[in-house]
């Protein structure tokens, strides 16, 4: 008797991490960072770059396999994709070749008793609620790369500290929106992002978010605020966006409510309070991810 899980352990994965550690290789990472990156140690990276592991030809052969290899060595090699991000999608596929294909051929050759039944071993949802929250959180370190490589943003950066924000499709609070933890800040001159990004941190900016997409009729889902000053917004409505004032005394989602009340809401848009009695001024960039809120940034540098 044979589980495919066991075709999957004996077959799959070893030949799946031999590649993955080609690939991270070829982009350049020492070995000491490929075994960081996929968790295993450097003797295992040594021996499957030495070809003592063997490699299944036809999961090599895959394209879905070989697809996917290419994605995730990008993602790891870049930080785009964290290493639960690369275990979701490596698992996503997994239980896509275990449901009447590849793996469970292979599992067929090893128990051919299996080609007279009709098992189906679909278990996985490629939709799922993690895969999602590792998609958003990848794209904020995107975004926060596009932050951190631009010259001059650490001025853009107000006294509270920056935020670069992103929410789930479906945000209904907070906690559904991904951000910086302790915010950004100048120090020295550059811009400084304390720890990876994570849901229900930051309180504002995603406050922020989610009151646009709730008065605006936007799917926006990018947020990211930046210093107030009059030639940042002019410099802003000069480059084609549509720049808006909101009441910073009043309660935040009654004042954007305001401010929103009869406008057709662009994807991006920049909303702004120019200050009160113990309230920094601030800008918001509200756009469709965070990448693209940074983008925004970057125009301004």
């Amino acid at each position: 008797m044979k589980f495919i899980e066991e075709i999957v352990v004996d077959a799959f994965l070893p030949t799946l991490r031999s590649m993955l550690a080609e690939a991270l290789r070829d982009r350049g990472l020492t070995q000491r960072e490929v075994a960081d990156s996929l968790g295993i140690s450097q003797s295992a990276v040594s021996k499957y770059a030495h070809g003592d592991v063997a490699r299944h030809d036809r999961i090599v052969a895959d394209d879905r396999v070989t697809e996917l290899v290419d994605r995730v060595a990008a993602g790891l090699a870049t930080g785009e994709l964290s290493r639960v991000g690369a275990l979701v999608e490596i698992e996503i596929l997994i239980r896509q070749l275990e449901d009447g294909d590849l793996l469970a051929e292979l599992h067929e050759d090893a128990m051919p008793e299996l080609a007279e039944t009709d098992a189906d071993f679909s278990v996985h949802d490629p939709d799922s609620h993690l895969r999602t929250e590792e998609q958003v959180r990848s794209s904020v370190r995107k975004g926060l790369r596009t932050l951190t490589n631009t010259s001059g943003f650490a001025g853009l950066i107000p006294n509270v500290g920056s935020n670069l924000v992103e929410c789930l499709p479906e945000a209904r609070s907070i906690e559904d929106v991904a951000g910086v933890p302790g915010r950004i800040f100048d120090v020295k001159g550059r811009a400084t992002v304390p720890g990876e990004p994570e849901f229900g941190l930051s309180e504002h900016v995603a406050s922020v978010l989610l009151a646009v997409r709730e008065h605006g009729d936007t799917t926006a889902r990018g947020a990211l605020n930046i210093r107030y000053a009059p030639a940042l917004v002019e410099t802003l409505a000069d480059h084609g966006y549509r720049t808006i004032a909101f009441d910073p005394e009043d309660d935040l989602d009654a004042a954007i409510k305001d401010a929103l009340a009869g406008i057709e809401v662009p994807e991006t848009i920049v909303l702004y309070q120019t200050g009160a009695v113990g309230v920094e001024p601030i800008v918001y960039v509200i756009a469709p991810d965070a990448p693209q809120a940074a983008a925004v940034a970057r125009e301004l540098r």
